[in-house]
């Protein structure tokens, strides 16, 4: 019995130790961006079918004599896929489909170990069942949940924090081997085992009906689909980071552990309360009209993703069925968990024009709540069904609303972008703004006169404005700008000067050329490069700037691989000796401050930091922004006089490659 229970914990430990692993291997790749880790789970939940549906098929399908040498055939062959270290031939250069790309490329790297690690745990319970008759399956279950929790856990806790990222896949390679070992001694065991058509077979228990089988599929998929939105709300705006990727997912797998551990853990009518008021909960902060604080914003959807997932999981632990059926079962729970990964990960970023999956997940979750309890409730169903309807209408009018004054609504795979026109209609103060996520990307005077005005987070007092213009201008210029936005840094341009913008979204775009002039009003010469701006340099000979502005951050979220020593060392590369690096650093959530002053001192750089207050009457916004040169003279000039050194701070280590913390720097 302890074999079994060990191999099953072992798999369900690497199962889900190597998702964020190699998630952070890639999310650099693909500019950081916060769906990334949405397609990493889309892949990860369908191998997790295809694992339970080569363990149903085996189990059910295959005499015992046949399973071993079958399974001890794929065990060695996938030995063969080790190091899961991708190779640096899958990184993008440009318009490829990321989605398609990042999907590839998990297939090639970790496909058949990540399959037979999925499968391990329904097909040893079926070994587990024949081999002690009558025993009950279902705590192997959530014993291998616990496995898998205690996997998410421990990365950001231990894993992260003292192996650097690619030590951690060639760790995780050295574990499967053992995870082999032990998966192998349990296949060899049950090949004296009696096959599925003998014992269990002959056991009495009723079969499932359809109804079962709808609502096993319906409750795992809403569960999924809840998972992934919540945890792409999270990161969009903050950061695509492990922490934010592993607590709700520690979430989704701690329910799955009370439920199937024991009855008692759920309570349907304690529940019907509690569901309705996570329900409401996220539907108010998701309609509010300012955002939530960062823990605020964490706490209550941590704690409303708990809620609704032992809903979920505490309505299919209730129905599941006969051990004869167990395969089975599993069967339909991950294949609702691959039907809600695929929802969140391909068809809400390219069928929905806006961030609206999370919506659908909670109202999906109230009409379930509701067919479930409608049967049982009396009274209490009815209040079920008009809470349901209140959020359905309430939801829906919030869509409807955020998309109405917008001119342009569209999405992909890097996030939403709209814009809308305000102030009276050929008034002086007309503008059209740029929104990506919740964050504005520039706007522009609609003033024929004044469109080529500089506006919102780049006035001429901001860091960038004045590393510009504290060059010498009777000579052409070479600028280089990470993240086109609007376009709004373009203003600055003039005859002569050479303007470079690394863009990964090739959406931003076309959006700033339909919908803003500066692309055709620029005077000097651009070029538009599509791609990570870290990826793109790193394959472009020195470009000699004279400024390098850094301001790729979508919304307030922080691709992390673009403030690293090995990135700082490569945008000198591209600077002139006498260059200046700008890192726009205005953040609602986080103190990028002594980041940047931590990897600018370790290089032995000088710099400064540029506060800008708003000033609402000529439409600019407040900034803060880092300036970085080789020389300190160059920050001695009157333009910086009033302002001072970034300060370090002695808790915010050096971030590299391999080791960032986000959670130094929370405001």
């Amino acid at each position: 019995m302890i074999l079994y229970a060990c191999t099953i914990f072992v798999s369900a430990f690497l199962l889900f130790q190597v998702q964020p692993v190699i998630a952070k291997i890639v999310l650099p790749w693909f500019g950081g961006s916060a769906a990334v880790w949405t397609t990493c789970m889309l892949f990860f939940q369908t191998a997790l079918l295809v694992g339970y549906l080569y363990s149903h098929w085996t189990a059910s399908r295959l005499p015992a004599r046949a399973q071993t040498p079958l399974h001890l055939t794929l065990l060695l062959l996938s030995l063969l896929m080790l190091p899961v270290v991708p190779g640096d031939g899958w990184k993008p250069t440009g318009y490829e489909n990321p989605t398609l790309r990042i999907l590839l490329l998990l297939v090639v790297t970790v496909g058949l170990p990540y399959l037979l690690l999925a499968a391990t745990g329904p097909l040893v319970q079926a070994w587990y069942v024949r081999a002690f008759s009558g025993a009950s399956p279902y705590r192997l279950f959530a014993l291998s949940n616990a496995g898998s929790m205690i996997a998410l856990l421990g990365y950001p806790a231990l894993v992260e924090p003292l192996l650097p990222t690619r030590r951690q896949a060639y760790a995780w390679s050295g574990a499967y081997v053992l995870f082999v070992l032990l998966c192998g001694c349990c296949a060899w065991r049950s090949r004296k085992l009696e096959s599925a058509d003998g014992r269990i077979a002959a056991a009495h228990g009723p079969r499932p009906s359809p109804r079962y089988w709808l609502l096993w599929i319906g409750f795992s998929a809403c569960a999924s689909t809840l998972l992934l939105s919540v945890t792409t709300y999270l990161t969009q705006d903050v950061a695509p980071i492990p922490f934010l990727w592993v607590l709700p997912l520690s979430i989704y797998l701690l329910s799955f552990i009370l439920t199937f551990d024991s009855a008692g853990w759920y309570h349907r009518t304690t529940y019907l309360v509690l569901t309705g008021a996570a329900l409401g909960a996220m539907t108010y902060s998701l309609t509010r009209e300012t955002g939530l604080a960062v823990w605020t914003k964490v706490t209550v959807f941590g704690v409303s993703l708990f809620i609704c997932c032992m809903t979920c999981h505490g309505e299919v632990a209730m129905l599941k069925p006969h051990p004869r059926y167990l395969t089975s079962f599993y069967l339909m729970i991950s294949l609702g968990g691959a039907l809600g990964g695929v929802f969140a990960g391909v068809i809400a970023p390219y069928w929905f024009p806006q961030y609206y999956e999370l919506p659908v997940g909670i109202v999906v979750c109230a009409f379930l709540v509701m067919v479930v309890h409608w049967p049982h409730s009396g009274w209490a169903g009815a209040v079920t069904c008009t809470a349901a309807m209140a959020i359905a209408v309430t939801l829906a009018m919030h869509m409807q609303k955020s998309t109405a004054v917008y001119r342009v609504v569209a999405r992909n795979f890097y996030g939403g972008l709209r814009t809308a026109d305000y102030g009276t209609p050929n008034g002086p103060g007309w503008t059209r703004k740029l929104t990506h996520g919740v964050i504005n990307h520039g706007e522009q005077y609609l003033d024929p006169q004044r469109r080529r005005e500089a506006t919102s987070y780049f006035g001429p007092g901001t860091g960038a404005a004045r590393a510009i213009l504290s060059k010498d201008r009777d000579k052409p210029q070479r600028i280089g700008i990470t993240g086109l936005g609007a376009g709004v840094m373009l203003t600055y341009a003039r005859p002569g000067d050479y303007y470079r913008i690394y863009e990964i979204n090739p959406l931003v775009i076309e959006v700033a050329k339909k919908e803003f002039t500066f692309i055709t009003d620029c005077p000097g010469k651009l070029d538009l490069v599509v791609g990570d701006a870290r990826l793109s340099m790193e394959r472009e000979e020195p470009q000699n700037f004279d400024v390098l502005h850094m301001d790729a951050f979508s919304s307030d979220s922080v691709p992390v691989h673009l403030l690293t020593k090995e990135a700082f060392e490569l945008y000198f590369r591209h600077l002139k000796p006498d260059g200046i690096l700008v890192t726009h650093i205005s953040n609602r959530y986080l103190n990028l401050e002594p980041v940047i002053a931590r990897a600018a001192e370790t290089l032995g750089k000088a710099s400064i930091l540029v506060v800008d207050p708003s000033d609402e009457d000529l439409g600019f916004f407040g900034t803060d922004m880092v300036l970085v040169t080789n020389r300190k003279q160059d920050l001695e000039k009157p333009t910086f006089a009033r302002f001072r050194p970034p300060r370090t701070n002695p808790r915010v280590k050096l971030w590299t490659d391999d080791y960032s913390n986000l959670f130094r720097i929370i405001k």
